[in-house]
């Protein structure tokens, strides 16, 4: 919720009025002084705009009910064979026809062996869980699990509550006609027993050792035959067979271009030491010649005699270096690269040829210590596998004890807004020519305000710029995600959740255009050709899926041969697909003109179909079947006249899209679904003005949260007026959140549009 424009006091939650020059007067002073904001909150109590709170009653499935987007679905996912891979780099059907993934990451299968507040366990109903996920567009899940042994295990052993938590869902979605990830190892909650024999003891974190460390290997390679060889008992068939499973992670968040291989240490850092200076011999004939090659560029650690080289700091593979130094960090960087893809490669093999894993396959997700630098190696290390992936999350700042995975009273946070800032969109990604991409994690994270504008965003981009799927995270529960705490105890809200009234309550049209391709996929606007060797050198790239990335500063290392000697700014990625091109001729790298394109007012889609204008904080989706706009409305022009559609919003932000569920043009169309997301927050939550300071950095304006409130959400009232170019629409009715009908909404019809003002608390109007 925006401090702008949104304060709370209480129980009743309302938004603050920005209408009038007294209320913007009032609402300067109460930045200026935090002890009038309480004040100013409670005023806009009896404001004219109110909440309403958000209590959807439990989801019957009904066949009466008017949205329902499960028919977009196979009847069993998988049902016509495995996922594959087009010639183009996009999903595939086994009968051929293109997929798309709307897709959310789901704990619910874990959910009995962990308990809720103060009371008893339950089990979670899949069946439930999997029709609630298809009727609202979804089509996959993700299960990050961690299929790895409790310590009193052996260490070949595997997760046995993990596996069948993995079973049971994977057995619920495909008869939803849901595809399921598999995401079955993360380094970050690892753990090694003391008789396991694992090199360097039981003590020390397990980032970067699957790697190469052969005792984890050897383990893993067991835990993965466990768990795909095995039957399957609730679904009578193997993993390793069942069609269902579109793709198989082999590990989450993890690399050794990250920051975290500063902490292998002990035997670990000396067998890995001990591998470099084999990948130096085996380069160069033996150890001494490579301190050769290198101009002598002996390090501190460096013991040849021992069969070993010392890895220098990751800090300096960040950092532009000349002179021999650099000769010795490319191939650092190199061997960091290849041992990466090598492991990858190995568990691509075992999967394949040994386990029978007809599944896609995809390596990492991970980022790096620079993306400007070496994002374009990690990405290289995942083309051992089938499928790219990265984890993304949309987020302002978030201070406070718990601020990882837990929002909690005290804590300081600022919002940050794509329409505003479009560089951090999470999609902004270079997409490897002829592969498939996935984000496999993403969000607009609490305590983030604008949480709407997310799927619209998503929906619009990911279909521009060809991404393959978008995943959603996170839930634990069957349906809507209320208020709650974020560990079952702890008085606080949950940080890492989509299942929220502005988020999953827009997933049916944002997921609809998606899937059905409304929104045209766009020529590509830059591909960029890189040799391996420019990779090892970090050569910058022309763009960099950095925010940060400043294309006139770091354009001077750009490798010598390359046909783009300027670096491409960072909207580029709003106006068409960015895809990179490994081992391939830097000189044939080709770069669309972008000067219509790219404006100070106006970043444009090479389609056509898209506007975002930063200056006003607002973007429109302008195509035949699907029209919409998301904005700061008190900032942006409050009318937007699209092709079909108008949409004049009194909200001060807001997300709304028409679309036609009969895939007739909206002009045309007998049946069109008008969807409307405002913003929400706890009933009783309440928050002032904060400026703070963290670790040397500028100071940071935000808000400090004084209570965290409770359920229900409490939701920006709609104040939207739509008319639509459609004269053939006759009836309007308000939806519930699970489609059914509340009441009928008056139309104003004359001989070219019907007009209607969308109801105060509700998000689905369809239109028949």
């Amino acid at each position: 919720m925006t401090p702008e424009s949104i304060a709370v006091a209480g129980t009743a939650q309302r938004p603050r009025a920005p209408l009038n020059r007294l209320a913007r007067s009032l609402l300067g002073w109460a930045i200026a002084c935090p002890l009038a904001w309480t004040a100013l909150g409670a005023a806009a109590e009896s404001d004219a705009v109110p909440t309403w709170a958000f209590t959807p009653p439990r989801d019957e499935f009904s066949a009466d009910s008017l949205l329902d987007l499960r028919s977009l679905n196979e009847r069993t996912a998988g049902e016509t064979g495995f996922v594959r891979i087009d010639a183009r780099g996009d999903f595939i059907r086994g009968d051929g026809q293109p997929i798309r993934f709307w897709a959310v990451n789901s704990d619910v299968a874990r959910e009995p062996f962990v308990a809720k507040p103060r009371g008893p366990k339950t089990v979670p109903d899949l069946a439930r869980h999997a029709r609630f996920l298809a009727k609202r567009g979804v089509n996959l899940v993700r299960q990050h699990r961690q299929i790895s042994p409790p310590t009193s295990a052996p260490i070949d052993d595997i997760n046995r509550a993990e596996r069948d938590a993995i079973w049971r869902m994977v057995a619920a979605m495909r008869t939803e006609g849901i595809y399921s990830v598999i995401s079955p190892y993360w380094a970050g909650p690892m753990k090694f027993a003391k008789d396991w024999a694992v090199a360097g003891g039981a003590d020390q974190s397990a980032f970067g050792l699957l790697f190469f460390d052969p005792t984890l290997q050897a383990a893993y390679k067991s835990w993965l035959k466990q768990l795909f060889t095995e039957k399957n008992p609730y679904s009578g068939v193997p993993l390793a067979r069942d069609a269902s499973v579109a793709l198989v992670q082999i590990q989450n968040e993890d690399s050794l271009l990250f920051w975290t291989v500063g902490g292998i240490k002990g035997p670990q850092r000396a067998a890995l030491e001990t591998r470099f200076a084999q990948f130096a011999d085996g380069k160069h004939g033996s150890v001494a010649k490579a301190l050769a090659a290198w101009g002598g560029d002996a390090v501190a650690g460096d013991a040849p005699d021992e069969g070993r080289l010392a890895l220098i700091n990751l800090w300096e593979l960040t950092q532009p270096v000349r002179g021999t130094r650099a000769l010795r960090l490319a191939e650092q960087t190199e061997f960091y690269a290849r041992t990466m893809w090598d492991f990858n490669r190995m568990i691509v093999s075992y999967l394949r040829d040994e386990l029978g894993v007809s599944s896609l396959i995809n390596a990492g997700n991970w980022r790096t210590a620079s993306a400007v630098r070496l994002g374009d190696v990690e990405r290289w290390s995942y083309t051992a596998a089938d499928v790219d992936a990265a984890n993304v999350y949309t987020a302002g700042l978030h201070e406070g004890s718990n601020r990882g995975w837990a929002v909690m009273p005290g804590d300081r946070y600022t919002s940050e807004s794509v329409l505003r800032n479009p560089k951090l969109l999470p999609i902004n990604l270079k997409q490897t020519l002829g592969r498939p991409m996935l984000v496999t994690e993403g969000a607009w994270v609490m305590p983030n305000a604008y949480a709407a504008e997310g799927p619209f965003l998503i929906s619009a981009y990911a279909s521009l710029t060809g991404i393959d799927g978008y995943v959603w995270f996170s839930t634990g529960d069957e349906g809507w995600s209320p208020p709650q705490s974020a560990n079952g105890y702890l008085a606080s809200q949950q940080k890492w959740t989509f299942a929220t009234p502005e988020m999953l309550g827009s997933f049916p049209a944002a997921a609809l255009a998606y899937r059905r391709g409304d929104v045209q996929q766009g020529a590509p606007v830059v591909v960029e050709n890189r040799a391996l060797a420019d990779l090892w050198a970090r050569k910058t790239p022309v763009i960099a899926e950095e925010a940060s990335y400043d294309p006139n500063r770091d354009s001077g290392d750009i490798a010598e041969r390359s046909s783009i000697q300027t670096g491409v700014p960072g909207e580029a990625f709003l106006t068409g697909p960015v895809q990179i091109a490994f081992d391939a001729d830097p000189a044939k790298s080709k770069l669309a003109p972008l000067a219509k394109l790219i404006s100070a007012d106006a970043l444009r889609s090479n389609t056509g179909e898209i506007v975002m204008s930063p200056k006003l904080g607002r973007c429109t989706v302008d195509a035949p079947r699907v029209q919409g706009v998301a904005a700061h409305f008190d900032t942006a022009t409050s009318t937007t006249r699209l092709t079909d559609v108008q949409f004049t919003s009194r909200n001060t932000y807001g997300a709304a899209m028409a679309i036609s569920l009969d895939d007739e043009p909206l002009r045309r169309s007998h049946r069109v679904l008008v969807q409307y997301a405002t913003q929400s927050r706890p009933t009783g939550w309440t928050e002032r003005p904060a400026t703070w300071t963290t670790g040397g950095k500028p100071p940071a304006s935000g808000m400090e949260i004084t209570s965290i409130g409770g359920a229900p959400w409490r939701v920006v009232s709609a104040q939207l007026d739509v008319a639509i170019d459609n004269p053939a629409l006759t009836t309007a009715t308000a939806l519930d959140m699970n489609g059914m009908s509340l009441k009928d909404v008056p139309l104003r019809r004359n001989a070219r549009r019907v007009e209607f003002s969308f109801p105060d608390s509700a998000m689905y109007v369809v239109l028949r």
